[in-house]
C-alpha cells in the first residue's frame, strides 16, 4: 500500500525553513501529513511517486523549477495525479513580468506607463522616441522581464538612454520592462504603497513600504475609513489573470486615487518571518497563510 501523504512542499531555500515548520504544525493542527523535500530528497521523492510507493495529495512548489531534481519531482507529482498549488505552467507565465503586463492591460488591470524592449541578444539597437522618454518621466524603473527575485537588475533611479543600454547587457536573453515612476499618496503619514497576498482564495491586504521593505496588517477599519477595497477587487481579478493559488502583489494608490499595479505576480512568495527579520512577513498573517495552505491539502480551502 502507497504511503500517503496529504500535503508535500518542495524548497530550495535556507529561508523557508521557518514557513515549513509553520505549514507542519498546521497541518498536524488538522490530522494530516506533511513532507518537505528539499534537494536531498526530491530525487527520491520523484521515484517513490513513479512507482506508487508515496501518494501525495497536494503539492507546492517553492523550489527553482530549473534545478533537475525538482523539475522532475514536479512532473511525477502532476503525473501521479497530485493537486498542485500553483501549477508549473502557471507559474512560468506569471513569472515573466513583460506577459503580465501585456495580460493586465487586456483585462483592464491598471500598470504603469510601461514599454517592453526585446532582449539584447535578439536586439542591441534601442530605439525610443521623444515622446516615448518624455512619457516615462524621469527617473525612470528598469527590470528585466524575468530575473527580478529579490529585486535582483532592477533599477529604479534609471535618467538616460544610456542607462537602458547598459542595464539590458546584464540579462542578455531576456526581454526588459521601462516603466514610469509612481508615486504613491500619504495616508496619515503613510505611503499608500501596498503588498497583498492571496491564498486560496482568501486575500490579505498589507501595508508595505517601497523604501524600508517593513510591513504591517491593513485593518477592516483601515481598509474603510481609506476606501482601500479596491485592493481585494484588483488582486482578485490578477488571481483570474495568473491562475495562481498563492501569491502576492504590490499596488499603489496616487494622489489622484487611482489604484495601479505596481508589481505584477510575485509567484513564490518571500516569507521569512518579522519575528526574526524586520522586512519579514507578520508572523499571524504568516501563520494564517499556513493555515490556508493546510485547508487546501485537507479539503476545506476555498476554490
Amino acid at each position: 500500500m502507497a504511503e500517503k501523504i496529504d500535503i508535500a512542499v518542495a524548497w530550495d531555500w535556507a529561508y523557508d525553513r521557518d514557513f515549513i515548520a509553520l505549514i507542519d504544525a498546521e497541518s498536524r493542527r488538522r490530522g494530516l501529513r506533511m513532507s518537505a523535500f528539499g534537494a536531498g530528497e526530491a530525487a527520491g521523492a520523484g521515484a517513490a511517486l513513479k512507482s506508487g510507493t508515496i501518494r501525495v495529495g497536494t503539492f507546492l512548489d517553492r523550489a527553482d523549477p530549473d534545478e533537475e531534481p525538482f523539475a522532475v519531482l514536479s512532473a511525477a507529482m502532476v503525473a501521479s495525479g497530485a493537486r498542485c498549488l500553483n501549477p508549473a505552467d502557471a507559474m512560468q507565465k506569471a513569472a515573466d513580468k513583460a506577459t503580465m503586463h501585456l495580460e493586465f492591460l487586456s483585462h483592464g488591470i491598471a500598470v504603469p506607463y510601461t514599454i517592453i524592449i526585446s532582449p539584447y541578444s535578439r536586439e542591441r539597437q534601442v530605439e525610443l522616441s521623444l515622446e516615448q522618454l518624455a512619457r516615462l518621466g524621469r527617473p525612470f524603473i528598469i527590470k528585466p522581464a524575468n530575473t527580478t527575485g529579490g529585486g535582483a537588475g532592477v533599477i529604479t533611479g534609471a535618467e538616460t538612454l544610456k542607462d537602458v543600454i547598459d542595464s539590458r547587457k546584464h540579462h542578455k536573453d531576456d526581454k526588459y520592462l521601462l516603466q514610469e515612476r509612481v508615486v504613491p499618496a500619504e495616508l496619515a503619514g503613510r505611503r499608500a504603497w501596498f503588498r497583498v497576498f492571496f491564498v486560496c482564495g482568501v486575500i490579505f491586504p498589507c501595508w508595505w513600504d517601497d523604501f524600508t521593505h517593513i510591513y504591517s496588517e491593513l485593518t477592516e477599519e483601515e481598509i474603510g475609513s481609506y476606501s482601500l477595497s479596491p485592493l481585494v477587487t484588483i488582486t482578485r481579478d490578477i488571481s483570474a489573470v495568473c491562475r495562481l493559488d498563492f501569491f502576492s502583489t504590490e499596488i499603489a494608490m496616487t494622489p489622484a486615487g487611482r489604484f495601479v499595479t505596481v508589481d505584477y505576480v510575485n509567484e513564490t512568495c518571500d516569507m521569512r518571518l518579522q519575528s526574526r527579520y524586520a522586512d519579514g512577513v507578520p508572523d499571524r498573517l504568516a501563520l494564517a497563510i499556513s493555515g490556508l495552505l493546510a485547508d487546501a491539502a485537507s479539503g476545506n480551502g476555498q476554490q
